[in-house]
């Protein structure tokens, strides 16, 4: 009988263990991430639409010049809960944006999806940089990404949308998760310059 005892000891002592283990790596930085960008490699991990000059260049993935309307990265895979890293360094002038949930692949704006904006010098800085356009405002003192390297933290739960810039919440609300409840993810040029140093993506 002590054997047995013994041995269920244990056996619940090394699942203890082993569950322990599980939660710290699933906690770990990276894990269960998904790379996209990563210096100049993952263009393979989008398609093109629109016009624009992206190219693999200097440590980046980036686009400076293009046609009369915004042009996008999009991904090949759809999305519905997530958290997405981004690393983007913008122009003064740069209009850009990372694009979620998007309804349509082909034709993807801020009316068939959420767009987490990157843009100082929108006309109605409402929705400048920071904010989800036509959904979550920023203050007028937003804070502006133009000429250096800034990170963003995106996450889409459910109705909850999260967008962090620079370690600075500028979003959290709950929106109509019946909306847009799944979809691509696009990179905008729109004008200026943007390049993507990194993006990573987490399914929840």
């Amino acid at each position: 009988m002590k054997n047995r005892t013994a041995v269920a000891l244990a056996a619940a002592a090394l699942a203890a263990t082993l569950g322990g283990c599980a939660q710290m790596q699933s906690m770990m930085p990276g894990s269960g991430w998904t790379t996209l960008i990563e210096g100049t490699r993952g263009m393979e991990n989008f398609r093109r639409v629109g016009e624009a000059n992206w190219t693999a260049t200097d440590g980046a993935i980036q686009a400076n010049a293009g046609g009369k309307d915004p042009a996008y990265l999009v991904t090949h895979n759809s999305y519905r809960d997530f958290m997405l890293r981004a690393e983007f360094w913008a122009s003064d002038d740069a209009n850009s944006g990372i694009f979620l949930r998007c309804q349509n692949p082909n034709v993807i704006t801020d009316e068939n999806c959420y767009e987490a904006n990157i843009f100082d010098q929108r006309p109605d800085p409402s929705y400048a940089t920071g904010a989800i356009v036509k959904v979550a405002k920023v203050p007028a003192t937003f804070q502006r990404a133009g000429g250096k390297w800034n990170t963003y933290e995106i996450t889409a739960q459910g109705d909850h949308l999260v967008v962090v810039l620079n370690g600075q919440k500028t979003v959290d609300i709950r929106e109509d998760a019946r909306k847009f409840g799944g979809g691509p993810i696009g990179l905008q040029w729109g004008r200026g310059t943007i390049k993507w140093r990194k993006v990573e993506i987490k399914p929840l």
